[in-house]
C-alpha cells in the first residue's frame, strides 16, 4: 500500500479534494492491520486496512474480509450505542480499506495505557463491562445479525486455532482441555461477538468507552469476549505487580457490569462457560501464536502457566473463583 493508494481512496470517497496535500502519517500498535492518520483540509481521518500475513514471530496468516466485518460491526454497534465507536465515513472493499473518524488522543486516551500507567478505575472497568454486556444483550439471538455475521471460517483463523489451538500443540498435558474450550466457543452462536476486547482496543472518551479494532467480529460465543478482557486485567498484574489489587477490583467491576445483563441464556451457565475459558485464553498468551509482549521473564511466565493449568485441570463455575486462583499464584 502507497500514499498515492490513500489519496486516491480518500479522493474517490469525497474526504479530500484534488489538488489537496495530506499529511499521512502511520500508526502503530497493532499486528494485523496498517493504519494511518491523514490530516486532511476538513480534519484528520483515520485509514485503515487488514494484512493478510500478520506481524507477528510465529506464522500467521488471516482474511483480508476481516475489514469488511469491522465496519459492518461498528455500524451495528452504532445503532446500539453511538458513543461508544468511531463513525465510518468511507469505504472500498476492492482495496480492502475504510476511513473512520480519528479520535485524538489526548481526548480519548488508550486503556491499556492507563493501565499501564496506574490509572486504575473501577468506574472505568464497570463502563467497559456495561458498554460490552449492552451490545451483546441487544443482538442476541438476533437472525438478521446472525446471518451477517456468519464469520466462522475467518474467526477460527484468527482467534481459535492460534490462541487455542496452537496452544494445544504446545502444552500436552492440556492439549485435550483446550480442544474442548475450542469446539465449545466454535459451537455456541448467541451475539455478535467483537472478538478482541481488550485495553489496547477501548479509548476512554468523555462519554465512555469507545471500543475499536472490530476485525474479529462474527456471531458466536459472548463468553469469548468476557474472558478475553477479564484475560487482560489478570495479565496487567503481572505486568505491574504494585497495582494488582486495584487490577482485580476492575476485573471484580467489569465482570460484575457485564453480567447484569445477561438475558439470552441462564446466567449461571455463561460465568461458568466464561470462567472455564478464561484459563485457556490465559495460557495462550504465554505459549500460543501471539504471547503477549510484557511478559518477558521466564519466572513470570511461569506464574501465567500455573494459574492457567490450575484452571484448565479444575474448572472454574464463578469468575471470581479464578481471580482468587489466579491472586494467589502471584502472591
Amino acid at each position: 500500500m502507497t500514499n498515492s493508494d490513500i489519496v486516491s481512496f480518500l479522493h474517490r470517497s469525497g474526504l479530500s479534494s484534488g489538488g489537496e496535500t495530506l499529511d499521512i502519517e502511520p500508526l502503530t500498535g497493532g499486528v494485523s492491520s496498517d493504519i494511518w492518520k491523514v490530516t486532511t483540509r476538513g480534519g484528520p481521518v483515520c485509514v485503515k486496512r487488514a494484512l493478510s500475513k500478520l506481524k507477528t514471530d510465529k506464522e500467521w496468516h488471516a482474511p483480508v474480509e476481516r475489514n469488511a466485518n469491522e465496519v459492518d460491526w461498528i455500524q451495528t454497534a452504532s445503532m446500539i450505542l453511538p458513543n461508544s465507536v468511531p463513525k465510518i465515513l468511507a469505504e472500498d472493499g476492492g482495496a480492502g480499506m475504510f476511513a473512520m473518524s480519528f479520535m485524538e488522543p489526548a481526548e480519548y486516551p488508550v486503556w491499556k495505557e492507563q493501565l499501564r500507567d496506574g490509572i486504575i478505575s473501577t468506574k472505568t472497568a464497570y463502563a467497559v463491562g456495561d458498554t460490552l454486556g449492552l451490545i451483546h444483550a441487544a443482538t442476541a439471538d438476533t437472525a438478521s445479525v446472525a446471518r451477517r455475521f456468519a464469520t466462522d471460517d475467518i474467526f477460527h483463523a484468527i482467534r481459535i486455532e492460534p490462541y487455542l489451538l496452537r496452544t494445544a500443540e504446545t502444552c500436552d498435558d492440556v492439549a485435550e482441555r483446550l480442544i474442548t474450550l475450542a469446539r465449545t466457543t466454535a459451537e455456541t452462536r448467541r451475539v455478535l461477538v467483537h472478538g478482541d476486547v481488550s485495553p489496547k482496543n477501548i479509548l476512554i472518551g468523555p462519554d465512555g468507552p469507545v471500543i475499536i479494532d472490530a476485525e474479529c467480529a462474527w456471531f458466536g460465543d459472548p463468553a469469548f469476549d468476557l474472558a478475553f478482557c477479564l484475560n487482560h486485567l489478570l495479565l496487567k498484574c503481572i505486568w505491574k505487580p504494585t497495582n494488582t489489587a486495584s487490577y482485580l477490583s476492575g476485573y471484580d467491576a467489569l465482570a460484575s457490569a457485564y453480567l447484569n445483563h445477561i438475558s439470552w441464556e441462564p446466567p449461571a451457565k455463561f460465568e461458568a462457560r466464561t470462567a472455564e475459558l478464561l484459563p485457556g485464553l490465559l495460557l495462550a498468551r504465554i505459549d500460543g501464536t501471539s504471547p503477549v509482549e510484557y511478559i518477558t521473564s521466564n519466572e513470570d511466565k511461569q506464574i501465567v502457566r500455573r494459574a492457567a493449568r490450575r484452571g484448565l485441570n479444575d474448572p472454574p463455575v464463578l469468575l471470581s473463583e479464578f481471580r482468587e486462583t489466579f491472586r494467589k499464584e502471584c502472591s
